[in-house]
């Protein structure tokens, strides 16, 4: 499920050169992929799927992976999340990037107590209707923790597929219908190597087949690749801009929020104003931060993480 679009193994007619790229990619990951992170065990719950699969959004695994083991030996149900106040899951979110995704999974592991007995759900629009749940965490959720074959699409899917089968050197900016078409149409028919290619081809966007510097000599599948085999044209698309930080709101919101977690108790406003030299903004983002509810407002102008 992407874009509205469902997995139907039978949605493809063109499976004879897919195929191969199936095999190939699959083979490789059986080789090369990072099968040693801990939610890719065998025995991992759904719930430490489930974590994985939202702290991993925009934020690279390595910094995922520790902050991950500290929740699972905290919080090893969605019950145990749940029963912990949402201060403490900012708290312990730490510096992933992105603080409102920590209340996000307080939010769904409540509505995971309410309404579905304190576990994870076993399929995709349940795991959609969850708070701060989207269409690729449901279909990650659904493929890696029950096996469902959900088509999960990614940025690095988008940029193997869009290279491979499309000969071009990047996706486009936003996923549209198009590649979701394409990614749903590039599914393997059976359902136990469709689940591997899930990955796989997700791993070979991450490793290998990156944004910069792409490294087609360890690809699997180079003398397949469209766009290799085009002589790798250059982007010609509208522009990428990268995100910037320094100065940002961004950076201010997460000075402020280090400081609140450090403090690990309520701090007056005169320790927050001078989270950067202009205090106008520290003011907009310290609303900002309350309207998120990511911060509580106190008496006597003072602030705390959420109770």
């Amino acid at each position: 499920m992407v874009g509205g679009v469902s997995y139907d193994a039978g949605m493809s007619s063109a499976r004879a050169p897919m195929s191969l790229l199936h095999e190939r990619v699959n083979a490789w990951y059986a080789e090369a992929g990072r099968k040693h992170l801990p939610w890719r065990e065998p025995d991992c719950s759904p719930w430490g799927v489930f974590l994985s699969e939202v702290m991993s959004q925009q934020t690279p695994l390595a910094r995922v992976e520790p902050i991950w083991r500290e929740w699972m030996e905290r919080w090893p149900t969605p019950t145990d999340l749940a029963a912990a106040a949402p201060g403490d899951a900012v708290r312990a979110w730490g510096r992933l990037g992105y603080p409102r995704r920590a209340l996000r999974l307080h939010e769904a592991a409540r509505a995971m107590v309410e309404r579905h007995g304190g576990r994870v759900p076993d399929t995709p629009e349940d795991l959609l209707a969850l708070p701060g749940v989207g269409a690729y965490t449901a279909a990650a959720v659904s493929c890696f923790a029950f096996g469902i074959p959900e088509v999960v699409v990614d940025t690095n899917v988008r940029r193997v597929l869009a290279r491979a089968a499309e000969g071009k050197a990047l996706p486009n900016v936003t996923l549209n219908r198009t590649e979701a078409r394409l990614a749903a149409d590039s599914m393997p028919a059976d359902r136990a190597t469709a689940n591997t290619w899930n990955v796989a081809v997700m791993e070979l966007g991450a490793l290998v087949c990156v944004a910069r510097g792409p490294r087609c000599d360890e690809c699997p599948v180079a003398d397949l690749c469209e766009w290799n085999r085009a002589g790798r044209p250059a982007y010609d698309g509208p522009p990428r801009r990268g995100q910037s930080w320094h100065g940002t709101d961004r950076q201010v919101r997460g000075e402020l929020l280090r400081r609140l977690r450090d403090a690990r108790e309520s701090l007056p406003l005169s320790r927050l104003e001078d989270s950067t030299d202009d205090r106008v903004q520290v003011m907009r983002c310290l609303d900002s931060l309350v309207a998120d509810g990511l911060v509580e407002p106190l008496s006597g102008s003072r602030f705390r993480l959420p109770a």
